[in-house]
């Protein structure tokens, strides 16, 4: 027999958690000294007490650990039960992945403070372009809010065109404004056609003439979850050459290929001289 020490070194846990797991009814030591009240372990329990840490390990809670050992839950069930925690696994590390992405966009913007590179920024004449587009609201102007919404509207975009019979005659074109009365951004997700203007049968696709405009242009390689240097050394530019923001910028999708590091994308802002 085991004390409560002893076991709990064997079995690489805490004495502590032990009494836990005995006052849950988890693992109840194999008997209990009468005259000190000493908890005493059989080598034979260490195999409850190896599956206990496995089965928390993959993220089930104690009770459900309980019921798994006490064969209160049948092999679909168990099977069920694996099948959702590699869900919700697989969404934290999405989740953890695209944190870890933002938190490297945000150490090249601060390490890029006071280099802008004037070549990297273009005052040109946007023309008047038609696109075919959707629209959406995220929560706000970051990456992190307009991406989920961006995403999936590009992905209803295209089927839709196509079941339509309206191809695309130039670049996926992406523009924003704010919300009206409310603190959101409407997402505008859109593709160059040339089509008329209007709706595009019953598909919630509408075609609309974008007009000329003045833009401050630089362009953008990656991922646009990692915009905001690019953006950032924007403002310095437009600040250190006597321009403003007049509105949003625009995304024009210059190559997507499979591979989102590999993007191109040109954010045409429009300004006006200050």
């Amino acid at each position: 027999m085991f004390t409560i020490g002893d076991f709990a070194r064997y079995g690489r846990v805490s004495p502590r958690m032990l009494r836990h797991y005995d006052a849950i009814g988890l693992l109840r030591p194999d008997r209990t000294d009468p005259a000190t009240g000493y908890r005493l372990y059989g080598a034979a329990q260490l195999a409850r007490l190896n599956r206990i840490i496995a089965l928390k390990d993959l993220g089930f809670t104690l009770q459900q650990v309980g019921a798994v050992l006490d064969e209160q839950v049948g092999p679909e069930e168990l099977r069920g039960m694996l099948r959702l925690r590699r869900a919700e696994l697989a969404e934290a590390a999405a989740a953890a992945t695209a944190r870890l992405a933002r938190v490297e966009a945000r150490l090249r913007s601060i390490e890029s403070e006071g280099h802008m590179p004037a070549d990297d920024v273009v005052i040109k004449t946007v023309p008047a372009v038609r696109v075919a587009e959707l629209t959406g609201t995220a929560a706000s102007y970051q990456p992190e809010d307009i991406g989920p919404v961006i995403g999936p509207l590009y992905e209803r975009l295209f089927p839709l065109l196509e079941g339509a019979g309206v191809r695309p005659t130039g670049p996926g074109i992406a523009r924003y404004e704010d919300e009206p009365g409310g603190g959101g951004i409407v997402v505008h997700a859109g593709v160059t056609v040339s089509g008329p203007v209007g709706a595009v049968g019953d598909t919630g696709v509408r075609v609309v003439e974008l007009p000329p405009f003045e833009a401050a242009t630089i362009v953008h390689r990656g991922a646009m979850d990692d915009v905001l240097p690019a953006a950032h050394t924007l403002a310095r530019w437009l600040e250190a050459n006597g321009y403003r923001s007049t509105g949003y910028a625009r995304e024009v999708n210059l190559e997507c290929p499979p591979d989102r590091e590999q993007w191109v994308t040109e954010l045409q802002e429009p300004v006006a001289k200050v």
